[in-house]
């Protein structure tokens, strides 16, 4: 298989290097590109001028500087061009409040962050093996 874009829209640098490093050990080659804020995420999209730019795989913080996980999840599956891109809302917060509301939003899956760092590899291992190896991501 080959490797595909993510985008990881996170603001703490711990969790995008380990994030990072996660995905480097796998013997897929994935193009990760590390956005720190939501205002820059929604700049990014805007400023998308080719098919090969669209990232193939969002992993999306709730808690972000500038604009929040949510908007941004609003932003990308009320877009025409870029609803289809999988989004994993992958974040400290296990609140009912913002499970349901990113369900609502059309979120595609929903992962609390293990507070272990082996646990915290452990899923991103899983979520690599199951939205790259197993699931069919749509063409862009």
């Amino acid at each position: 298989m080959k490797g595909i874009n993510i985008l990881l829209v996170e603001d703490n640098e711990g969790d995008i290097l380990l994030t990072t490093e996660a995905f480097e050990e796998s013997r897929i080659i994935n193009k990760i590109a590390a956005i720190r804020d939501g205002k820059a995420a929604i700049n990014f999209f805007e400023g998308l001028k080719n098919k090969e730019e669209i990232p193939n795989l969002v992993l999306l913080d709730i808690n972000l500087p500038k604009m929040s996980g949510h908007e941004v999840l609003m932003y990308i599956k009320n877009s025409e061009k870029y609803k289809s891109i999988p989004v994993i809302m992958l974040t400290t917060s296990s609140s009912e409040k913002d499970i349901l509301a990113c369900y609502e939003n059309h979120v595609n899956c929903y992962i609390t962050k293990p507070i272990d760092v082996t646990d915290f590899m452990k899923a991103i291992t899983k979520i690599e093996d199951f939205w790259i190896n197993i699931v069919s991501i749509p063409a862009k």
